[in-house]
């Protein structure tokens, strides 16, 4: 698997990326230049700027995507630029932001923050559903790897510092979660940490690994099944996108990096499909 530079536009902290399933094309997010990015196959590239963090999306249709920023959700028209605010989350407190976030398959989004300095146990996992936000997990300092299995049984998220993603049972009516979360890959005792994760049709979950220069593929029982190298250490995040959904995208950071090709955003093409995005339903 060759990996190649889809965009080498910087990113002190790319993150979030979003294969629009109706229109075709990437967005992704700068979160520490406060920026949303997308760019076509034929290499189109666009940005809007923003006043607040911002840091992951879900889409509602062909031109209106749910963005996540410091202070909750907001709806986003991609032609016009309108904004409207759909929920806060941690409106109140100033010393956090959004981070990683995911649609489930029930057309809910789940959204994490975490402390600006990544301060401890300052984020939480959230669950944005039919106009309701729910807190799913506390105590949590950097949320990532929120996923979804293809089955619709499983969610998966993690707190990068505790060196653990997890693995959460579903209800199969409405997507809320049943029981104890249990243990999926444990990271705990080595330099790699779990960042953001997308599973593919296959049920396997794809885990950038900050600090490692590489995306791990699990099998759903947890067993490690093969890596992506890519050539920079900072990795954020995958998402699959292309017309077969055969392309993993890979966004990186560039922050305490002067090298390129730090910061910019990767493709590779792989053997297993990944899934469709769902659609967030409001």
């Amino acid at each position: 698997m060759t990996v190649t530079v889809f965009s080498p536009t910087v990113c002190a902290l790319g993150e979030g990326p979003l294969w629009h399933p109706l229109r075709g094309q990437l967005f992704w997010f700068d979160i520490l230049g406060k920026k949303l990015l997308t760019r076509t196959e034929a290499g189109d590239e666009r940005h809007w700027q923003f006043d607040a963090h911002v840091s992951a999306a879900g889409w509602v249709d062909r031109d209106t995507l749910v963005i996540a920023d410091e202070t909750g959700l907001f709806r986003f028209d991609i032609e016009s630029g309108a904004q409207s605010r759909l929920a806060e989350i941690e409106a109140d407190q100033p010393l956090t932001r959004s981070n990683d976030g995911r649609a489930d398959p029930w057309g809910g989004f789940w959204i994490g923050t975490m402390g600006k300095k990544a301060e401890p146990g300052l984020g939480a996992i959230y669950r944005y559903y039919r106009g309701e936000v729910r807190r799913l997990v506390g105590d949590v300092t950097i949320s990532n790897s929120i996923a979804f299995s293809p089955d619709r049984v499983w969610a998966y998220y993690t707190d990068t510092r505790a060196g653990r993603i997890m693995r959460q049972k579903l209800s199969p009516q409405d997507g809320w979660p049943v029981g104890e979360p249990d243990f999926f890959a444990d990271l705990r005792g080595t330099a790699i940490e779990a960042d953001g994760s997308v599973v593919d049709s296959a049920g396997c979950l794809w885990n950038a690994q900050w600090g490692a220069g590489r995306v791990a593929r699990y099998a759903p029982d947890g067993t490690l099944l093969s890596v992506v190298e890519v050539p920079t250490p900072q990795i954020s995040c995958p998402a699959f996108g292309g017309a077969d959904m055969k392309t993993l995208y890979i966004t990186t950071a560039a922050t305490g990096i002067d090298t390129p090709p730090a910061g910019a955003t990767f493709r590779v093409r792989v053997d297993t499909p990944g899934q469709a995005e769902h659609r967030v339903l409001l």
